[in-house]
C-alpha cells in the first residue's frame, strides 16, 4: 500500500485502518510501561469530548486529567503500603484522588502518606479475587451478563440481564454464586455482545467478511480483538490491499489477537482522532484506576469518552465467557471491535464488546493491552 500525497495524509490513512493505532518512537514492554508526563496540555478537542461525554466543564476536565494522572502514579505505592490489608482501590472523581480499601486500620497512616484516601472494609482483595475465581468455574446461563470484584462495594458484583432476572437458570446460578463468597446482584439493561460487523465502507481492516478496528501499533504489527480473526487469517486494509496475517488469537476465554504488518504497510506512533480531536500520541500503558476517565476510538463511532467502571470482570457472551475484562461507560457499535481505549496518554486496551449504542448510550468492555503484550511478547510503540 503506497500513498502519493503528503506524509501526514499517509499517516492519517493508516490510522483510519488502525482506528486507534498506538503512538511511539521508542518501545515499551508490558511489564514496565510507566506513565510519563504529557509534553503538551490536553487539546481543546479532547477536553470538548470529555465535556460532552462526562458532563464536565472545561476547567473540570483539565483538573480531572491532572488528578487522574496523580492517582495512577499513587496506586502502585499505595498498594505496596497497604500490604496484605489491601482491599482494592478506585479514583473518586468528586474528591479528585485515589481511595484505597483497607482491612486493617494499622495500615492507614502508611497509605495516607502516599497521597491516597482510605476506607476500611471487611474483605481483602485476595478474598474477593478467590470468590470471583469460584464463580469463573461455574457455567453461567445467557441471562447472566458477567461478574467482577467491586472494591468500593467490597463484594463480587453479578450483573443479571433485567429481562431474565426471574429465569430459573439465573436464580440457580445466583444461588451457587452466593455460596462462593460475598456477592451482590445488579441488573444490566441488555446482554453483552461483540462489536464486529459485516463488510461495510469506511476505514477498517477486514478478515473475510468481518470489519474491525486496529487497537495499538506494536513493533512488527498491531493488536486487536480476538473475535475479529482466527490464527493465520489474511488481513486486508481499508483499501482492500493485503496487510498481513493474524499471528495469534484467543476468543472466547480471552479476546485479543495480533497481526503482522508488511506488504508496503507500516506502523506509526499515533492514535487516530477522527477529526474530533487531533491524532493522539501514546506514551505508555500504565493502567488507570477504577473511576478514571477513558476514551475510545473506532471505525464506526469514532471518538467517545466515559469512565472505568470495573476491572477483572468476567463477561458472558453468547460465544462463551471472556475473563479479565475492564468495563467502562463508553459507548460502541458494530465495527468498533478491536479499537483503542486510552486514558490521558496511556494505552488501556482493545474494544471487545458491550451493550447499547452511541445514540442512547451503553457500556463497553476492553481487554487490557498489557495482558496482550505479555501474552505474545510484543512491544508497544510509545512517543
Amino acid at each position: 500500500m503506497r500513498r502519493t500525497t503528503s506524509l501526514r495524509t499517509a499517516v492519517s490513512a493508516l490510522l483510519l485502518l488502525s482506528t486507534w493505532a498506538t503512538a511511539s518512537a521508542l518501545p515499551a514492554s508490558a511489564a514496565d510501561s510507566p506513565a510519563r508526563p504529557a509534553q503538551a496540555p490536553a487539546s481543546p478537542e479532547l477536553l470538548a469530548a470529555m465535556q460532552r461525554d462526562l458532563g464536565l466543564t472545561r476547567d473540570e476536565a483539565e483538573a480531572r486529567l491532572v488528578a487522574e494522572k496523580t492517582a495512577t502514579d499513587v496506586e502502585r505505592t499505595a498498594r505496596k503500603a497497604a500490604g496484605s490489608a489491601y482491599g482494592g482501590s478506585w479514583f473518586e472523581a468528586r474528591e479528585g484522588r485515589l481511595t484505597v480499601a483497607l482491612t486493617r486500620a494499622s495500615r492507614t497512616d502508611a497509605v495516607r502518606a502516599t497521597g491516597a484516601a482510605v476506607r476500611l472494609v471487611r474483605y481483602d482483595a485476595r478474598h474477593l479475587d478467590a470468590a470471583k475465581e469460584r464463580l469463573d468455574a461455574l457455567d453461567a446461563p445467557a441471562g447472566v451478563a458477567g461478574w467482577h470484584v467491586d472494591p468500593k462495594a467490597n463484594k463480587v458484583v453479578v450483573s443479571v440481564v433485567a429481562a431474565h432476572r426471574d429465569d430459573n437458570d439465573v436464580r440457580a446460578f445466583l444461588s451457587r454464586a452466593r455460596h462462593a463468597g460475598p456477592v451482590t446482584v445488579r441488573q444490566s439493561p441488555a446482554a453483552p455482545r461483540t462489536f464486529a460487523a459485516g463488510t461495510v465502507g469506511g476505514d477498517p481492516f477486514y478478515t473475510g467478511n468481518v470489519r474491525c478496528s486496529i487497537g495499538f501499533s506494536v513493533h512488527g504489527g498491531f493488536v486487536t480483538a480476538g473475535h475479529c480473526g482466527r490464527p493465520s487469517a489474511a488481513v486486508y486494509g481499508w483499501d482492500r490491499s493485503y496487510i498481513g496475517n493474524v499471528q495469534g488469537s484467543s476468543f472466547p476465554g480471552d479476546d485479543y489477537a495480533w497481526v503482522n504488518v508488511g506488504s508496503g504497510w507500516w506502523t506509526v506512533p499515533v492514535v487516530l482522532g477522527w477529526g474530533t480531536i487531533p491524532d493522539r500520541l501514546v506514551r505508555g500503558s500504565a493502567e488507570a484506576p477504577v473511576g478514571a476517565s477513558v476514551c475510545r476510538s473506532g471505525s464506526t463511532t469514532h471518538w467517545h469518552c466515559g469512565t472505568v467502571l470495573a476491572k477483572n470482570e468476567t463477561v458472558n457472551y453468547s460465544e462463551g465467557a471472556v475473563h479479565q475484562m475492564t468495563k467502562t461507560s463508553v459507548c460502541a457499535e458494530p465495527g468498533d471491535s478491536g479499537g483503542s481505549f486510552i486514558s490521558g496518554d496511556q494505552a488501556q486496551g482493545v474494544t471487545s464488546g458491550g451493550w447499547g449504542n452511541c445514540g442512547s448510550g451503553g457500556e463497553t468492555w476492553h481487554q487490557p493491552v498489557n495482558e496482550i503484550l505479555n501474552r505474545y511478547g510484543l512491544r508497544l510503540h510509545t512517543a
